[in-house]
This record gives C-alpha cells, sequence and structure tokens, in this order.
C-alpha cells in the first residue's frame, strides 16, 4: 500500500457519512491491526493462565501485565444522585466537577478521553486548561484526544501547546498536532505534513517555513499511516464517545443508531422551534449514541426547559453521555464553544460534499 492509496482511503474516509465511515474505520482498525500482529516475532510474551502477558521484572522474576487495553477498557461510574433544589450556580458547579473528574481519572484513559471530547465543545480559560494540561498526559492517546480537543475549540491559545507536540516522540501525537494547527492556519507542523506527502524516507530534521521537527520513519509506513488517519476520523465522528478502537467497539457492540445521530446533527443547524422540541425530545431515548448526540445539538439553546432537560442526564448511566451534557448545559448557560462562523463554514463543507 502506497502513500497515494492511504491518500485516498483518508479522503474517502473524510467524505463519507454514518454507516459508511463506520465501515471505512472499521478497514483501516482491522489493516491497522493486522500489520501490527505479524510485526510481532517469537519474542511475543508468553500468556499466563488469566490470559495477560508474562513479563519480567528488572531481576529477570516473571510477572504478569495486564493486557495492553486494560486502561481502555469502558468503565461506568455511578452517576452522582441530582438535587431537585439546587440553584443554578450549584448546577454550574456540578458540570465541571463532573468533566474535570473524568479528565483526572489516572486510572482509566477511555474515560480521560471522553472527557476531553466533551471539553472541546467549550471555549473558556476553565477547559483550555484542562485540555492543555492533558497534553502532558503519559497515555499516548490521551494526549492525542487533548491534541483534537484543542483543534475543536478552534482556540488559537492553545497553538503554543500545540507547536512543543509536533517533536513528540509518539508519531500519532505530532501527526494530530501538525493536522490540528493546519486547520487553524498555523504552519508549524507543515514539514511533517510534506514529509507524509513526498513520502521521503529520511528521519532527519527537515526544514521549511522556518520549522524544524524529526521526522518519525513511523510517518512513511503505509499501514500506519492508514492507522493515523482512521484516529483523526474516528475523533470527529465519534464525538462525545472519544475516538479509536474502545469508543467504535462500545458504539458497535451497543447497536448504537447512527443514522439517527447522524439525522440529529444535520437538523440542529436550524434552529426552529419543532427542530428544538424534537432534539429535547431525544435526549430521552433508550440509545445513548442518540441521547449524546441531541445533547450536543442543543448547545446553542439558552432557554430554562433545554438547560434543565441536559441537566437531568447528568445522572444517566453512561459517561459519554453525562460528559457531553455537562458541557452542552455549561453552553446554555453562557460559556462559549467554538466560534459559530467556524461551525458554519463547516456545516457548508460538509453539505458540498454530498
Amino acid at each position: 500500500m502506497n502513500v497515494a492509496t492511504v491518500c485516498g482511503h483518508w479522503k474517502l474516509f473524510s467524505g463519507m457519512r454514518s454507516g459508511i465511515l463506520l465501515a471505512a474505520f472499521a478497514w483501516l482498525l482491522t489493516a491497522a491491526s493486522a500489520q501490527d500482529a505479524s510485526s510481532k516475532g517469537p519474542d511475543t510474551p508468553a500468556k499466563s493462565q488469566d490470559g495477560s502477558a508474562k513479563t519480567q521484572d528488572a531481576a529477570g522474576r516473571p510477572q504478569s501485565a495486564k493486557p495492553d487495553n486494560a486502561q481502555n477498557e469502558e468503565v461506568e461510574a455511578p452517576a452522582a444522585t441530582l438535587s431537585t433544589t439546587a440553584t443554578p450556580e450549584e448546577r454550574i458547579r456540578e458540570a465541571w466537577m463532573i468533566l474535570e473528574g473524568a479528565a483526572g481519572d489516572t486510572k482509566h484513559a477511555a474515560t480521560r478521553i471522553q472527557a476531553l471530547a466533551a471539553l472541546g465543545m467549550l471555549r473558556s480559560p476553565r477547559s483550555e486548561k484542562t485540555i492543555t494540561d492533558a497534553m502532558a498526559d503519559a497515555d499516548v492517546d490521551v494526549r492525542t484526544a487533548a491534541v483534537l480537543a484543542a483543534g475543536e475549540t478552534k482556540d488559537r491559545n492553545m497553538t503554543t501547546s500545540l507547536r512543543n507536540l509536533l517533536d513528540d516522540k509518539e508519531p500519532q501525537v505530532a501527526f494530530a498536532a501538525a493536522m490540528t494547527l493546519w486547520k487553524m492556519n498555523d504552519k508549524s507542523g507543515e514539514d511533517i505534513l510534506m514529509s507524509i506527502v513526498d513520502g521521503g524516507r529520511s528521519t532527519n530534521p527537515t526544514m521549511m517555513h522556518g520549522t524544524e521537527h524529526k521526522i518519525s520513519k513511523d510517518l512513511h509506513d503505509p499501514a500506519k499511516l492508514a492507522k493515523l488517519g482512521a484516529t483523526q476520523g474516528a475523533f470527529l465522528l465519534l464525538g462525545p464517545f472519544g475516538y479509536g478502537i474502545t469508543a467504535f467497539q462500545f458504539m458497535h457492540q451497543g447497536g448504537g443508531d447512527f443514522a439517527r445521530a447522524s439525522a440529529i446533527e444535520q437538523i440542529a443547524q436550524e434552529h426552529t422551534e419543532p427542530i428544538h422540541k424534537e432534539l429535547v425530545a431525544a435526549l430521552g431515548e433508550k440509545d445513548p449514541v442518540v441521547r449524546a448526540a441531541a445533547a450536543k445539538a442543543l448547545v446553542e439553546y439558552r432557554d430554562k426547559t433545554t438547560s434543565m432537560a441536559l441537566y437531568a442526564l447528568f445522572a444517566d448511566p453512561k459517561y459519554a453521555v453525562r460528559l457531553t451534557s455537562a458541557a452542552a448545559y455549561l453552553r446554555t448557560t453562557g460559556v462559549p464553544g467554538p466560534p459559530l462562523a467556524a461551525i458554519a463554514a463547516s456545516a457548508r463543507t460538509a453539505k458540498g460534499s454530498r
């Protein structure tokens, strides 16, 4: 698979919608997983009786390690009991506690990723700090989620932190940072993107527009490029559920209604009362994908009915719904989000691609 083919897959992935997007994403992940599996030789650690890999400590003693995805498993913490007499200030405090508590969950990367996806809906000094702090997280997927969330906010205050990640040791993070900066009209990572486009094999630093970054050889590997492209596209598609294999598996196994979620995203661009009522009603749907999509679609409304309907989902059994609702609630109380002009431009681009 050459670079041109990968770029073709990426273009196809970006232009498709709903179920077709998910099928492309699944194919890319399968190809990347197969590549990873084939690259593992006879040195692959043996398995213990509980299915985990056996490792050795510094003294050569055998130890059992948890599976690689242990931290990324879907974990649902009990939702707090809602107060029927909470003041608006108390509800705002509770919303921030939900978001910041999940973003600070050091035991579960999947929870932090979902929190960052929700924080990408906001644009305030408080959300900016949480996202920026996550860019220094030890987990590569969390750092990637922080980069993508920064891009969702369209907040140029975070460009300095994003530039620092162009030299991240993990190519996934450097690629995401370069892509995000480019979308924010910052060309600091252009040398990284150009290196991918021209298919060069050199891992030495290159110069372009005054920037100089180490180009990882992984950014020239077609299979790994496919996986990086899937990561970018999955974040945009899966939204409040985060991105990557964990989010995809959760939504796929849960039987999420992607067609309805996509329809909600589209009709939300029209702010009419019938559509408003339909979105509020969708908050009570059984499907968590639909509930999360409806919550995200209500961010521009400022009425008490909407705010209270979102507040009720602070007790939702699904983390993604809770987190999205908390961010959406803050938006309904006046916390800004990405510029409306950027949202409108994105909507026009999506409409033109269909």
